[in-house]
């Protein structure tokens, strides 16, 4: 169903909006975190410390897949918003054929480079070869990557959360049961957990991209639209390519930091892979929640009712400290039992690294959610200048910080560094959105429902 995002109250229009996005990336996630816990429960130690040293080299892909998704949704947000239905599926098309060259040009680096990116990161020996096989098979299901997140931009951008959520429900659910099934049942190691993401992620694109067409087909337009455009193209692109840049050189500063982890040994990773699930887990949710308002932004600003953005902003920073209570307690507090959901001893090295970085990061969740829900709104208005100078500083500081504090305060250095990047990063994001909207926020006005 297509929701307009440009009328109502704007608390209950995020939140009706944003709760099912919210849902969805929760069972996104469940797709890493069910590879790590069946790994991690149902062959090994290294096996887990595999999969996870594999997966941050995967966030390089998917920082190119999440930019094709929100650069296509922020334009198709736009023009929806201002019912030009002929540059909405034009812009659709596009994004479609320039998002399969793009992807099929990741997977022959992927497959050439596979080697050397192990290497870079000096992936210890003892787990090398299933790094390898399950980084493999995952750049294998890139296209299935690449269009599933092309279409839930496009659900997105027409304010459909809802089927997003019903298809990760489904296809998350039954990627737990085929991780087990795989391991368990037919003894096949790290690939059985790869084979199994292989399948439900191809599976629930197939369906994403039939649900689209029928939205798309529910648009009537005068004429038939043409299926490529050079011009709407470059819209896509100017949001589209430093969302990437931001995601890959996050990810970059990332196999730095893994690289950082790798010298401490398998059981350091181990620990270290089981935690970073968990944040990834809620920093990914209060990103999508920001990619939710970037829909709300970019369609406010086709309608021209830019008046509703600072709104949006407070409906959006209530929203995502509400979501960080429960979570930040859970994971402060509980944090060691959440990682025997990976790991199988209460006591050891892996388990005391894993603990130790939730409890530093997770109280900063209340800092970092703030940031990305500026950054939303930042991207919804094309503000990527200013998106990307909050983010990279957020980097620079997290990799340089991690390498120097680590130096002298060993692991607990490299979790130190996470909240001074956030906390600066986060400070720079709100003053650019205050800056462009301050001034509209002071004159704003309660929408009546």
């Amino acid at each position: 169903m297509n929701r307009d995002l440009t009328s109502g109250n704007p608390a209950k229009v995020l939140v009706t909006f944003c709760l099912p996005l919210f849902g969805s990336i929760i069972f996104q996630q469940l797709y890493n975190i069910a590879d790590s816990l069946v790994a991690g429960k149902f062959i090994g130690e290294h096996a887990l410390a595999a999969v996870g040293n594999s997966y941050e080299i995967t966030l390089v892909f998917i920082a190119f897949a999440f930019g094709c998704n929100i650069g296509c949704s922020v334009v198709v947000s736009r023009f929806f918003g201002a019912g030009d239905y002929m540059r909405v599926k034009t812009a659709v098309y596009t994004t479609l054929i320039a998002g399969g060259i793009l992807c099929a040009a990741l997977m022959l680096l992927g497959f050439v480079c596979c080697d050397w990116l192990l290497e870079l990161i000096h992936t210890p020996p003892e787990i090398y070869a299933d790094s390898a096989l399950y980084l493999r098979i995952y750049i294998g299901g890139l296209f299935f990557l690449f269009y599933y997140n092309i279409a839930t931009g496009i659900f997105s951008a027409l304010g459909d959360s809802r089927t997003p959520f019903l298809f990760l429900a489904l296809s998350s659910s039954a990627n737990v049961v085929l991780d087990i099934i795989f391991v368990k049942t037919f003894g096949m190691g790290v690939s059985g957990v790869a084979w199994a993401t292989f399948l439900c992620q191809g599976i629930s694109c197939l369906l994403s991209l039939a649900v689209v067409f029928r939205h798309l087909a529910l648009l009537n337009t005068e004429k038939k639209c043409a299926v490529f455009s050079a011009g709407i193209l470059g819209q896509i692109c100017v949001v589209a390519v430093p969302s990437i840049l931001q995601q890959s050189f996050v990810s970059v500063g990332n196999i730095v930091i893994q690289s950082i982890i790798n010298s401490f040994g398998a059981s350091v990773i181990a620990g270290y892979s089981g935690a970073v699930k968990l944040n990834n887990l809620m920093v990914t949710s209060f990103t999508t929640l920001g990619n939710g308002i970037s829909n709300y932004t970019a369609q406010n600003i086709g309608a021209g009712k830019t008046e509703r953005i600072p709104l949006g902003f407070s409906a959006g920073l209530k929203l995502v400290w509400a979501l960080c209570i429960p979570i930040v307690c859970l994971y402060f507090f509980c944090g060691k039992w959440l990682l025997l959901l990976f790991l199988d001893s209460t006591t050891g090295v892996a388990v005391d690294t894993g603990r130790e970085m939730l409890c530093i990061l997770s109280p900063f969740y209340f800092v970092v959610s703030a940031k990305l829900v500026a950054d939303g709104i930042l991207r919804g208005a094309s503000l990527m200048g200013q998106f990307m100078a909050a983010t990279f500083t957020d980097l620079l500081l997290r990799v340089v910080l991690a390498a120097v504090f680590s130096s002298f305060l060993g692991t607990t250095g490299i979790w130190l560094a996470w909240p001074v990047g956030w906390t600066v990063a986060t400070a720079l994001s709100v003053g650019f959105y205050r800056r462009k909207y301050g001034k509209a926020g002071k004159k704003a006005k309660a929408v009546p429902d």
